[in-house]
């Protein structure tokens, strides 16, 4: 059995919705999951004007938080952050700098990887926060699965780097019906091909 760890973090929930629906797909396709969210680093006083933000603090603050033993523990692994200024948010980055001493034993390397993201507006930096989070997956030594265009539905969410979702200026548009098909379409096919390579070496 595939083993799918799908770490995120998200301020004001649309990154925790995404994550669920990727579960929900990866486990109805065989995948022993594991979700697991990055804590926050900002203090929730600075965030208490901002509904979505706080309600998202709440629902999420007592459950298990990402750690590197995550990542050794699967096989396969889908990331999730929203963009900030075109690259991946900070506590986001807190955590993958976090990383160093598993990177330097070589227990990050031959694991698929993918990634989802979210912004206000449309584009938004969304590509290039996918770009940016690859980079760094290459250092890792990571086998990167895009979902390209492998499916007709992918032309309607337009997004071959990874899933993107708009969240609107005010942060109020749920998920859509096509992002949502093309999340679990990532989920089937990221669990399909780490199926296909075998378990990942813990090294």
């Amino acid at each position: 059995m595939t083993k799918l760890a799908v770490i995120y973090y998200s301020a004001t929930g649309h990154g925790t919705a995404m994550a669920k629906i990727i579960a929900g797909a990866a486990e109805q396709a065989g995948a022993e999951v594991r979700v697991r969210h990055i804590a926050e680093t900002r203090d929730p006083e600075s965030f208490a004007q901002n509904p979505a933000w706080s309600a998202n603090y709440d629902a999420t603050k007592d459950l298990p938080a990402a750690t590197g033993d995550d990542i050794v523990w699967a096989d396969a692994v889908i990331f999730g952050t929203p963009t900030r200024f075109g690259s991946p948010a900070a506590q986001f980055r807190t955590f993958i700098d976090s990383l160093g001493g598993l990177w330097a034993q070589g227990k990050l390397a031959d694991k698929v990887y993918a990634a989802f993201t979210s912004s206000q507006t449309a584009h938004g930096g969304q590509e290039t926060t996918l770009l940016a989070l690859y980079i760094t997956l290459m250092h890792f030594g990571g086998i990167l699965v895009p979902p390209g265009y492998t499916d007709p539905l992918k032309f309607a969410d337009g997004n071959p780097y990874g899933v993107s979702h708009i969240t609107g200026p005010n942060n109020q548009n749920p998920i859509a019906d096509e992002t949502a098909a093309a999340l679990e379409h990532l989920a089937r096919r990221v669990v399909t091909i780490a199926g296909r390579l075998g378990p990942a070496d813990p090294a």
